[in-house]
């Protein structure tokens, strides 16, 4: 996408001499670049390739830790929405149906008597329990070690005996 208004008035399909973009991207960003201020990680893209890429502020304030192109940072649920119109994107395009059953993706995912659709997900209304209740459950570590658990976390949730509702019920 291309930022607009004054701060970034170049437009994204002419050349321009990469120290300039950088000069404009820092300039907007420049009010949370600080050491007392919690920030964020920015990249900026043309043509598939990044062609700039910096963190700015801090991703702790205590103890004080910059945050840098490469920090990993614990999302929680801001990415449901952006997941969400991702599959929206697919089911428009034909690729999959909101109506599928999870298990034409994940087939090692239990059968509970019961359709669990991707609308179900979608809508939190698939009877799946919190994967945060279930760490919990278990005493697994909710600190970011800096390692995929994408697995460990599957795996948890698969092992659950039942749903905690039937699909669309709740």
């Amino acid at each position: 996408f291309a930022l607009s208004g004054t701060a970034l008035a170049q437009n994204p399909h002419e050349d321009k001499n990469d120290g300039d973009l950088e000069k404009q991207v820092d300039q907007i960003f420049a009010q949370w670049d600080k050491p007392d201020s919690p920030g964020c990680v920015l990249a900026v893209m043309k043509d598939g390739k990044i062609i700039y890429k910096r963190g700015y502020g801090m991703a702790k304030l205590d103890p004080k830790v910059a945050i840098t192109p490469t920090t990993a940072f614990d999302i929680g649920s801001m990415s449901k929405q952006f997941t969400a119109a991702g599959i929206i994107l697919l089911a428009e395009s034909g690729k999959i149906s909101l109506d599928d059953d999870i298990r034409k993706y994940f087939p090692g995912f239990p059968d509970y008597g019961n359709t669990i659709t991707i609308r179900h997900l979608i809508h939190h209304t698939s009877g799946i329990r919190d994967y945060a209740w279930l760490m919990l459950l278990a005493r697994m570590s909710f600190e970011n070690t800096g390692e995929d658990r994408s697995q460990e976390i599957i795996d948890l949730v698969t092992r659950q005996q039942h749903l905690y509702f039937d699909p669309g019920d709740d």
